[in-house]
């Protein structure tokens, strides 16, 4: 659904028989394929009040700037950006109308110049009645920040040019990485994550209409795993209940989605903070790496373990936060993580033994 809240329309979980697949906990081989039913116009989209309005109204004015549509993943960006071109030309007219491209698979210069240039170029056809239809087509950028900076700089010569028939439609996640001249061209919409009670109803209605049940904990767990990224929480979820059917345990949440646990960070800082012996501390260590936790994941949950520890003086935090920073760094150049996980737990047991 890539990531899109729906009030109407119906998130659909297609099973298809297939004898090459695993049995679905004890059920029949099936294959689980998630395939989310995207809106079919600006108000059915939800948690993004603000920008469908302001969308809303440019279509009944049938005037339309170029946009840019920035902010995370799984926030409706795609949805938003194609309710909008179906609302303005209707179903039919959208295949002349509307080229839509995946910046981050075709983000050379050679596609600005050939693809995005040829149909930019092409005259506009006539309206279709129950319609808008206004006089201009629309090409639809997804993931613009992945285009490279000539290709960037090629379109907005594009853009120039053909500004009288042709409007633009960038989304991205990161509108830093879209350089000034193309981002200045464009009125900017940003997408905000989904939490709270959003996230919650509308898992629980994803679970209500497909008949998964949550057991306790699980619904929070998925609303934290999915960290306001709808696409993500719908993935994890039909993983988990793929993997042992309902009702989805928050253990097999944790499994799937490849997060550590609370528990098993919260008892790495324990021992440091109590000053354990480093032979424990490096005997904790390997059962982690042993039960296949990422040491980057293991380092980003000491950090917000760290934070949030009220027995850890600020100063020490400070510190032993600088030292994460250089972990992560060295991480990155491709150091061995067993050691550089256990490099900062003993950097953190000798901060906290100081001030004991």
């Amino acid at each position: 659904m890539g990531g899109e809240i729906v009030r109407s329309e119906r998130i659909e979980w297609n099973l298809k028989s297939s004898s090459s697949c695993l049995p679905l906990a004890g059920s029949l081989c099936v294959s689980f394929t998630c395939h989310c039913s995207r809106p079919r116009n600006l108000e059915s989209i939800a948690a993004q009040g603000e920008v469908t309005a302001t969308l809303k109204a440019s279509i009944g004015s049938t005037t339309m700037p170029h946009l840019l549509l920035h902010g995370p993943p799984g926030t409706g960006k795609t949805t938003t950006a194609l309710a909008m071109v179906r609302e303005l030309f209707g179903p039919e007219l959208s295949k002349a109308r509307v080229l839509e491209l995946n910046a981050s698979d075709e983000r050379g210069i050679g596609v600005v110049r050939n693809k995005i240039k040829n149909f930019a170029a092409v005259a506009v056809g006539r309206p279709v009645e129950g319609h808008p239809s206004p006089p201009f087509k629309v090409v639809i950028l997804d993931e613009a920040d992945s285009m490279t900076k000539d290709a960037q700089n090629a379109l907005r010569r594009t853009m120039e040019t053909y500004s009288r028939v042709t409007r633009f439609i960038f989304i991205c996640n990161y509108v830093s990485r879209i350089i000034e001249p193309l981002a200045s061209r464009c009125a900017k919409f940003r997408f905000k994550s989904l939490q709270g009670d959003v996230m919650y109803d509308r898992i629980q209605y994803i679970c209500v209409e497909e008949g998964v049940e949550l057991a306790d904990g699980s619904l929070g767990m998925l609303a934290k795993i999915a960290q306001g990224d709808m696409r993500k929480a719908i993935t994890t979820l039909q993983s988990a209940f793929r993997l042992k059917g309902s009702p989805v345990e928050k253990e097999t949440l944790l499994d799937v989605a490849g997060t550590v646990d609370d528990a098993v960070v919260v008892a790495l800082l324990d021992a440091c903070v109590k000053g354990e012996a480093f032979a424990t501390v490096t005997g904790m260590v390997e059962e982690a790496v042993m039960a296949g936790y990422p040491c980057q994941e293991l380092l980003i949950k000491l950090q917000e373990v760290l934070i949030n520890d009220d027995r850890v003086p600020d100063g020490v935090k400070s510190r032993c936060l600088v030292r994460l920073a250089t972990v992560d760094r060295c991480l990155s150049d491709g150091a061995d993580e067993q050691l550089q996980l256990l490099s900062t737990l003993g950097y953190v047991s000798g901060a906290c033994l100081k001030i004991s």
